[in-house]
């Protein structure tokens, strides 16, 4: 079931989703080879909980961390431990944030100092592809416009769309209905968006294959051909002014994606 969210609830989603976006800027900022994973994550739960807020991820499902910490060929859901960042990988931050009951949730992928020219692109080609999904999340559209707006853009680059992670809807529960997937389905769920929808949208994109395995600690995902990997999130809000993006970095408010 799909639950709208009135405006109250959309405000506390909105204050939840700051949270997040100030701790990846400050993730970001901070990043600099020779930090462990580790490291990163005890900087991000302390400055959640400094905000009044608690770490979403910390927990769930028995994950054991605040962030997930992927990098270069990891997808998603990586652990933080004693990897130390190097210069030239990618490193994709993925946080999450509960606050008031309602949970924010948001991620981006940082190069680490000079990138390679496949690997630049593979970030530029994530992010638009994004915000070209966010474009889509209007009332009386579908939900598989969004699914085949993000497809359309990163394949048309020559690049793979992850199948086994999806977005989600989210409010007072981390995961929520609808699935979000990033690639278009002809038989898959696609009700009407409607106002009050609140959407975490997330492409993974592969340099290469989109198929992926999960490694022996039962979490970090990578790709199966040992190729690069990126992964961008917003939380958003569907509304007839048009996308809010609640978890915008830069803290602005209402705006077309």
């Amino acid at each position: 079931m799909i639950i709208l969210k009135n405006k109250a609830e959309l405000d506390k989603l909105y204050a939840s989703n700051q949270i997040v976006a100030e701790t990846l800027l400050m993730l970001k900022e901070k990043l600099v080879p020779g930090m462990t994973t580790a490291e990163i994550d005890a900087l991000a739960e302390q400055a959640i909980r400094k905000a009044g807020a608690e770490p979403a991820f910390k927990g769930y499902n028995g994950f054991p961390a605040t962030v997930c910490i992927s990098i270069n060929e990891e997808v998603v859901h990586g652990i933080p431990g004693k990897r130390r960042i190097k210069k030239g990988d990618v490193v994709s931050l993925d946080v999450g944030t509960v606050l008031d009951g309602f949970y924010g949730d948001a991620a981006l992928t940082v190069p680490v100092g000079e990138i390679s020219p496949v690997a630049r692109k593979l970030l530029r080609v994530t992010e638009e592809s994004l915000y070209k999904g966010i474009e889509k999340a209007v009332p009386g559209g579908r939900l598989a416009d969004i699914s085949a707006a993000v497809q359309n853009h990163v394949e048309a680059y020559g690049f793979g769309v992850v199948r086994d992670f999806v977005g989600h809807g989210i409010g007072r529960n981390l995961h929520e209905d609808p699935q979000i997937a990033n690639f278009y389905s002809p038989s898959a769920f696609n009700p009407r968006l409607k106002g009050g929808m609140v959407l975490a949208l997330e492409p993974m994109v592969n340099q290469g294959t989109f198929k992926v395995r999960v490694l022996s600690d039962g979490w970090t995902a990578v790709t199966q051909d040992g190729k690069l990997s990126a992964h961008y999130e917003h939380t958003i809000a569907v509304t007839a002014a048009g996308p809010w993006i609640l978890s915008r970095i830069d803290g602005a408010d209402k705006v077309r994606a």
